[in-house]
C-alpha cells in the first residue's frame, strides 16, 4: 500500500466574504468524513480558501481501502438440506453468494449451525473512491443561496471554472459541477492571470504564493493584521482591529496590500461611532485612534493588488468614503433637530409583536417595571421611568435607520444633547449590556433597572403568547436575555427575588393566550440558564443540580450557594456526606406520613445517635446565623465536620427499629440533620 499526498481545488468567481470560512472547513469535513467512511487511512487535513477557490489538502492518504473479509450466514442447515441434497434455501443463498452450494461453509454458534460463506473482498482504488466522496462533499456544502450561469442547469453559490484534484503527481479522473478534473489552477486575477500547471499535489501554497495568491487563510489573516498595524505605527496611530471585519477582508482579497487614506476633520464633529460604523459596513475600512484615544480622520484599507501607484488607489477610496462621511453627517444633524422624547409618539407606529402591541406599548411596561426595580436597588424611580420611555425612541432616527447597531449608543448622545440627566442618557446606552456574556453590565442604577425591566417584559411577553425557543429557533433571544438577567443580578450584586419581578412584569400584559403558569415556566426557563453559565463559572452541573433541588428564586443567592457548594465537593468528606444525605432521602422518602421534626433525647438509646444528635444541635447554633447572612461557604465547612458521627450512626444503629418509638425519633434525627444541609442546596444530588 503506497501513500501520497491529496489537493483537491475548486475554483470559483468571487464568494461571499464571511461564507468562505464556514464553505471551506465544510468541504474538508465532508471530504474527511468520506475517507472515514471507506475506511482509507490518510493523515492530516488543511483547509484553504480564498475569494476564487476552495480546497483541501491531505497528507499521506493510502492509495486503496484495506482487504476485508466478508461473512455472510444463509440458512439453518438442517433446512439447507434434504436427504443429503440441497434445498432451494440453500441453492438461493448459494446463488446470491456467486458460488455453488459446494463452496459454502458452515458456521457454528451458539444457535446453531449455519450455512455460510466467506471471501476476502478487495479494497477500493483512490482512483475509484475519491470522485465519489468529493462530489458529494461538495453536494453538502451549506451554500448560503445557490445561482446558475449561462444556459447551464448546474447550481452553485458562485460560477465555478476549474476543477484540480491531484493524488500526488497523478490526476485524478473526476467530474463535479460539470467540471473535468486536472491539474490547472489559477493564481491573482490581474497579478497572475494564467494557468499553473501544478506537477505534484504539495506544491500549490507555493506555487501560488509565486502567482500572488495566499491560499492560507489564516496566514492570509495575519499578514493583514501586521501590515495594518505597521501602518499605524507609522502614523504614531492605534489600529483597531475588529476580529469580524478581519475574516471579512480577509475573504476579500488574495494578495493584501494595506494603504492608508485620510477624511475631513469637519466629520470629527459627528459621534465617532457613526463614522466608524460607516467605515467598516461600507467600505470595509479599520480605523485608527491618537493617543487622547480619538478617532484620527484616518482609515486604513486593505487593497488586493499591489499597485504602481498607490497614491492613485488611496484617492480613489477617498473620494468613494467622503460622501458615505456625508451622509452620516447629514442624519446627525437631521435627527437632532427633534428631541428624542417627541420621537415617542412615532414608537407606536413600531411593532414590537404583533400580538404585544407596538413599541410604545413595550415602553409603557417597562416603565413600570423599571421604576419598580429602581426603588428595590436604591436608583432614582423617576430617572428609570424616563429612561424607559425614552429607550426605543433612538431607533426610529435617520443614523439608528441606516445603522441599526448605533442603537443606544445614538440614543445616549441624543439625550445629552436634549439635556436629559446624565444618568437617564447613560441608561440608554446602558439597556442593551450585557451584549455576550462576558461583556460589562450596567454602571448606573438607571441603567441596571432599565436592563433588567426591558428583557423582563420581552421574556414574559414572549413565553405568555406561547412562543418559547426551540433547540433550533430564538427569534427574540431570549436565551441571551435570561442569561443577560442572571449576569445583571449577579454580577451586581443586585439581591432581587426574580418571581416577584417575574410577576410584576407579567401584570403588565394584558390577555396574554398562555398566562396561566406564565411566571413559573419562565422562572425555570431562567433559572435553567444557570447550568450553562455555572459550567463557565467552572462550577460541576453536580452543584448546580444541589443548588437548583432548592427553592431558590433570588439569582445572586443561587449563584452564593453554587459557589459554595463547588468549594464543598473539594473536601473529603464531601462524598461521604453526599452518600449520606442520599441513604436519608431515600429512607425518609419511604415513609408513610410526615416524619417528626423534634427529636426527644431520652429514646436516643445508642451512643452513636446521641453523638450524632450533640453534633447536629452544636452545628445548628454555630451555622443558622451564617445561614441568614448567606455565608453558605463557612456554614458548609462547618457541617462536614458531621462526617465522623454520620458514619458511626449509619455503621452503629438500626434506623427503623422494632420500637415505634425509637424509629420515629431515629427518623427525626435524620430529618434534623438533612435540613440543616438544605439550608443551602440538596447535597444528596452530588451522587448523581
Amino acid at each position: 500500500m503506497a501513500f501520497h499526498s491529496l489537493l483537491v481545488e475548486l475554483g470559483v468567481e468571487e464568494l461571499p466574504p464571511t461564507a468562505i470560512d464556514r464553505l471551506s472547513d465544510a468541504l474538508a469535513a465532508g471530504i474527511r468524513q468520506g475517507l472515514s467512511d471507506a475506511e482509507v487511512s490518510f493523515g492530516k487535513v488543511t483547509a484553504y480558501a480564498s475569494p476564487r477557490r476552495l480546497a483541501v489538502h491531505i497528507s499521506e492518504l493510502a492509495d486503496k481501502q484495506p482487504d476485508r473479509e466478508i461473512e455472510r450466514r444463509g440458512p439453518a442447515l438442517a433446512a439447507a438440506f434434504k436427504d443429503g441434497q440441497p434445498t432451494k434455501a440453500a441453492e438461493g443463498f448459494a446463488r446470491s453468494c456467486g458460488v455453488d452450494v459446494s463452496d459454502l461453509i458452515h458456521l457454528e454458534t451458539d444457535k446453531g449451525t449455519w450455512l455460510g460463506f466467506r471471501e476476502r473482498q478487495q479494497g477500493d482504488t483512490i482512483e475509484r473512491l475519491l470522485p465519489v466522496i468529493v462530489d458529494k462533499a461538495i453536494a453538502a456544502l451549506p451554500v448560503p443561496k445557490n445561482m446558475r450561469w449561462g444556459a447551464s442547469r448546474i447550481e452553485f453559490s458562485r460560477p465555478v471554472h476549474w476543477l484540480v484534484m491531484l493524488y500526488g503527481d497523478r490526476v485524478i479522473e473526476a467530474e463535479t459541477l460539470g467540471l473535468k478534473a486536472d491539474r490547472l489552477t489559477y493564481g491573482h486575477r490581474f497579478h497572475a492571470p494564467g494557468a499553473i500547471s501544478l506537477a505534484h499535489a504539495d506544491d500549490y501554497l507555493g506555487a501560488l504564493e509565486n502567482a500572488y495568491v495566499l491560499a492560507d487563510r489564516q496566514r492570509r489573516r495575519e499578514r493583514i493584521r501586521e501590515q495594518v498595524l505597521a501602518e499605524a505605527e507609522v502614523l504614531d496611530a492605534q489600529a483597531v482591529i475588529d476580529e469580524a471585519l478581519l475574516t471579512e477582508v480577509s475573504g476579500l482579497v488574495e494578495w493584501p496590500v494595506a494603504l492608508t487614506g485620510s477624511f475631513d476633520e469637519r466629520f470629527l464633529e459627528v459621534p465617532p461611532e457613526c463614522l466608524i460604523s460607516s467605515m467598516k459596513a461600507n467600505q470595509k475600512y479599520f480605523h485608527l485612534l491618537g493617543e487622547d484615544g480619538k478617532l484620527k480622520p484616518l482609515f486604513i484599507t486593505i487593497a488586493n493588488i499591489e499597485s504602481h501607484d498607490p497614491e492613485r488607489v488611496i484617492d480613489g477610496n477617498e473620494k468613494v468614503i467622503r460622501p458615505r462621511l456625508a451622509d452620516a453627517a447629514f442624519f446627525y444633524d437631521i435627527d437632532r433637530k427633534t428631541p428624542l422624547a417627541e420621537r415617542q409618539a412615532g414608537l407606536g407606529e413600531v411593532v414590537f409583536q404583533q400580538q404585544l402591541g407596538s413599541l410604545a406599548d413595550k415602553a409603557q411596561r417597562t416603565a413600570v417595571v423599571a421604576h419598580a426595580i429602581a426603588e428595590r436597588i436604591g436608583g432614582d424611580s423617576a430617572h428609570a421611568e424616563r429612561a424607559a420611555r425614552l429607550a426605543k425612541c433612538d431607533l426610529v432616527t435617520e443614523m439608528v435607520l441606516e445603522f441599526p447597531e448605533l442603537q443606544g449608543i445614538m440614543g445616549c448622545y441624543y439625550a445629552r444633547q436634549d439635556g436629559e440627566p446624565e444618568e437617564v442618557a447613560q441608561a440608554l446606552y446602558e439597556q442593551y449590556l450585557p451584549r455576550f456574556a462576558t461583556d460589562e453590565i450596567p454602571q448606573s442604577r438607571t441603567g441596571l433597572a432599565l436592563a433588567l425591566a426591558d428583557r423582563l417584559d420581552t421574556l414574559t411577553g414572549i413565553f405568555g403568547i406561547g412562543q418559547r425557543p426551540t433547540g433550533a429557533k430564538d427569534p427574540f433571544a431570549l436565551r441571551r436575555a435570561a442569561i443577560g438577567i442572571l449576569n445583571i443580578m449577579v454580577k451586581g450584586e443586585l439581591d432581587l427575588d426574580l418571581r416577584e419581578l417575574l410577576e410584576l412584569a407579567a401584570s403588565q400584559h394584558r390577555d396574554l393566550p398562555q398566562a396561566d403558569h406564565l411566571v413559573d415556566d419562565v422562572l425555570d426557563y431562567m433559572l435553567e440558564r444557570f447550568r450553562a453559565w455555572a459550567q463557565d463559572e467552572g462550577v460541576s452541573v453536580g452543584s448546580y443540580l444541589a443548588v437548583r433541588a432548592r427553592p431558590v428564586t433570588r439569582p445572586l443567592d443561587f449563584a452564593r450557594r453554587l459557589y459554595a457548594v463547588q468549594a464543598f465537593t473539594q473536601r473529603d468528606e464531601a462524598a461521604a456526606l453526599a452518600a449520606a444525605n442520599k441513604r436519608v432521602s431515600n429512607i425518609l422518602a419511604k415513609q408513610e406520613g410526615a416524619v417528626g421534626s423534634q427529636v426527644v433525647a431520652n429514646l436516643l438509646q445508642e451512643p452513636a445517635e446521641r453523638s450524632l444528635h450533640d453534633a447536629v444541635t452544636q452545628q445548628r447554633e454555630h451555622v443558622m446565623p451564617l445561614f441568614a447572612k448567606a455565608r453558605y461557604a463557612e456554614a458548609l465547612d462547618a457541617l462536614a465536620t458531621l462526617r465522623e458521627p454520620v458514619d458511626a450512626f449509619f455503621e452503629q444503629v438500626m434506623v427503623m427499629a422494632e420500637d415505634p418509638a425509637v424509629r420515629d425519633n431515629r427518623l427525626a434525627l435524620l430529618a434534623e440533620l438533612q435540613s440543616l444541609f438544605l439550608e443551602v442546596a440538596d447535597i444528596a444530588e452530588l451522587q448523581q
